[in-house]
């Protein structure tokens, strides 16, 4: 049983299928900065604001003092949340004062892209794991299974091979086991 249910990580829910992100002349993606341990309040706020935001949120499995098996929701990149808009929802942001300051993503199509394939590896339910800093590795693309044609680096770890799916602009990603086998090089 959770300590607390999920909580809407993405609104509006279209938000990363839509074909013209990243492209529009007015609107661009901003990666906003909490202060220490806010990435939710501020997501609740921009809900209400009725502000477009992505903040990848993982299932996590720990174990209390007493034993008991405790599911947890967190940021994947704790202390950003992603907003896509114009320069008035990103002054609007700041009202919540939840946010210490805020970047300009200069690729927003890669950050689409990147967002793309996180959410789809979220929503999979598989074991991910942080991985806080990208770490040069082969190329490569799934051939098969669940996964097939995803695309991401090879980070060896612990004897096993793991799959990094990044999101360059923060330098970080989450990863997934898999067997060698599965990929190819791209």
């Amino acid at each position: 049983m959770p300590i607390l249910d999920k909580e809407r990580d993405l609104y509006p829910a279209d938000l990363l299928q839509r074909q013209d992100i990243g492209l529009e002349q007015d609107r661009c993606w901003w990666a906003l900065y909490t202060m220490s341990r806010r990435e939710k309040e501020l997501m609740r706020r921009l809900l209400a604001l009725e502000i477009p935001f992505y903040c990848p949120i993982i299932r996590q499995l720990h174990r209390s003092p007493a034993g008991r098996l405790r599911t947890s929701y967190l940021p994947l990149f704790p202390n950003y949340v992603f907003v896509y808009g114009d320069t008035e929802d990103r002054y609007n942001s700041y009202t919540t004062n939840c946010i210490s300051r805020d970047i300009k993503v200069t690729d927003g199509i890669q950050l689409t892209n990147d967002l793309r394939q996180l959410q789809k590896l979220i929503l999979a339910d598989v074991p991910l794991t942080r991985e806080s800093k990208l770490e040069l590795g082969q190329s490569v693309r799934i051939k098969t299974g669940a996964f097939k044609d995803f695309e991401g680096y090879i980070v060896r770890r612990e004897g096993h091979t793991r799959l990094l799916i990044a999101v360059n602009f923060l330098q970080q990603g989450a990863s997934v086991l898999l067997e060698d086998c599965e990929v190819e090089p791209t």
